[in-house]
């Protein structure tokens, strides 16, 4: 066994942590034929090899939704599958999952089978009329399920089984995709399958996924794929916006936001597009066009919340506003709201027909999925999972919502909730000493950091501020140097940080919350800390 640091010793004590965490091996991958009616899928997917049918694969608009996408396009072709067409609804005139306009286009299409990848679990209705018209369908879901569709050859759930796993939706379609290859290949896969984990990693973090068992198998093997990932359309997009360490980071808010930003300003086909693409001018074209509309939507965001907050923020248990804002962004101002005022929210914006489409972000105990099957009727359309949803209901049922999410919200009489969302400190560290360049090296072979496996957070205790500044155009940027008792000096940074943290003073002795980064400028290493929470001392 390999000697720790006394420090990293600690943390792997702390957190409950075993060498095989440091190591996850790929081997140690669930059987996928585990999941419920995966025999069934298989079964049915050969077939259509056999039988040289065309499939629909249909998908979602988020990056859950068209990763899984082009997860199951090549798992189809494994088995051999020539005709293989993607379909993916428009958030605007579709919204989530199944709708009766797209039977007639699947019809015509010629396709025998449909494939449903992040979505389909509440399609019942529309899986049982493209059954009547001959064409059968195959769910792949992780969402929560009122009611498995009955009509379906098969539905590929994790929440129906009792195999434990939380996957998300490409996690879903990767375990098909295992599957499949072992059926091919006499019961063990080749190896080929590896290939679509750069997929696999994007849309498992960007979906919130616990990074634990075998997500975090799937996480971790798919950063190292999508390091040397052969997607020309990825490989344009991170040279565009300068990834060169592939982690949770790069993924979540370079990667993920631009992927995405397709889907909620226009339509997810351009981001389908990039990763299909196979020329390196047409896939830089794309990662172009992803970029800007990735702007636009932080722009639409940013007006959104401003004026938001500007009309007042209510005194509520449960946020619940509407605004006149982008119906693409309502789900990313939710979580600000979320974030910013440490209560559940909902969003809405108003469309068509005398309709309010939202979303909902939640935390701690207060569960979405169970607050959506208690409000049923007052919803035109609803579903998700327990901290974020999305729901449609009519103009008129506005202030009756806002009233019974409220009600059942005290229902529950939940108890200090805030504290699921407050920094939670791994370490306490009196000394500098041992935040060294080895240390933050050590630390690295926990990642990938995520839901269910943080980055290490450290209390710098009783710490002197030497000096605070300002940094930025705009100087929303804070600057902290800092020394311990014996002398040693580290600085501190937070990007966009709280105004009540500007009024520390140099002399001031504080405790102050950190995770931990090796900065290197101009070829100069040094550890700094990314500050997460400042506690003033009595001399403040």
């Amino acid at each position: 066994m390999k000697k720790w640091s006394v420090l990293f010793a600690q943390l792997m004590r702390k957190r409950g942590l075993d060498e095989g965490f440091l190591s996850p091996r790929y081997e140690d991958l669930e059987d996928p034929f585990l999941l419920p009616d995966m025999e069934k899928a298989v079964k049915r997917i050969l077939l259509a090899g056999k039988k040289d049918e065309k499939v629909v694969v249909y998908g979602d608009y988020d990056v859950d939704g068209v990763t899984s996408s082009v997860v199951m396009k090549e798992a189809l072709e494994f088995a051999g599958v020539k005709d293989v067409e993607i379909l993916l609804p428009d958030r605007f005139m579709d919204g989530y999952g199944m709708n009766e306009g797209v039977v007639d286009e699947i019809v015509k299409s010629g396709a025998g089978l449909v494939v449903t990848v992040d979505c389909g679990s509440g399609s019942g209705k529309v899986i049982s009329v493209l059954k009547k018209k001959g064409v059968d369908c195959i769910v792949t879901d992780h969402h929560e399920v009122l009611e498995a569709p009955k009509g379906a050859v098969a539905v590929v759930n994790p929440k129906l089984g009792e195999v434990g796993l939380d996957l998300s939706g490409v996690g879903v379609a990767f375990k098909v995709a295992q599957a499949v290859n072992m059926r091919v290949n006499g019961g063990a896969c080749n190896g080929q399958e590896k290939w679509l984990l750069d997929l696999v990693a994007i849309g498992t973090v960007c979906d919130a996924m616990a990074l634990t068992g075998e997500n975090r198998i799937l996480a971790k093997f798919g950063m190292r794929v999508l390091q040397k990932t052969r997607r020309k359309g990825l490989v344009e997009l991170m040279k565009l916006v300068g990834v060169q360490k592939i982690d949770t980071h790069a993924i979540g808010f370079q990667i993920g936001p631009r992927l995405n930003a397709s889907g909620r300003m226009q339509t997810a086909t351009k981001s389908l597009r990039l990763l299909l693409a196979e020329g390196g001018a047409g896939a830089f074209a794309l990662a172009k066009e992803l970029d800007e509309l990735n702007k636009e939507r932080r722009a639409a965001q940013s007006k959104a919340i401003s004026e938001i907050e500007g009309a007042g923020i209510a005194d509520d248990s449960v946020l619940v506003v509407k605004g006149n804002c982008h119906e693409g962004v309502v789900g990313i101002i939710a979580g600000r709201l979320t974030e910013r005022y440490k209560k559940p929210s909902f969003v809405f914006a108003e469309v068509e027909g005398g309709l309010l489409k939202g979303s909902g972000r939640s935390f701690g105990e207060f569960a979405l999925a169970d607050y959506i099957t208690h409000c049923q009727k007052m919803l035109v359309a609803g579903g998700g999972h327990n901290f974020a949803c999305g729901v449609t209901i009519a103009n008129s049922n506005y202030e009756a919502f806002k009233k019974d999410a409220n009600e059942y919200y005290r229902g529950l009489k939940l108890k200090n909730q805030e504290r699921f969302l407050a920094v939670q400190e791994d370490l306490v560290v009196k000394g500098l000493e041992d935040l060294t360049e080895e240390f933050c090296e050590e630390m690295s072979l926990l990642e990938p950091y995520g839901e269910g496996n943080p980055e290490p957070v450290f209390r710098l205790k009783d710490v002197l501020v030497l000096s605070v500044g300002r940094m930025g155009t705009d100087g929303k940027h804070l600057r902290l140097n800092v020394r311990d008792g014996g002398g040693r000096t580290m600085k501190l940074v937070a990007f966009y940080a709280p105004d009540k943290w500007f009024e520390v003073e140099g002399g001031n002795r504080m405790d102050i919350l950190v995770s931990l980064e090796i900065n290197d400028w101009n070829g100069v290493r040094s550890v700094e800390g990314r500050i997460l929470s400042v506690e003033k001392g009595e001399d403040i």
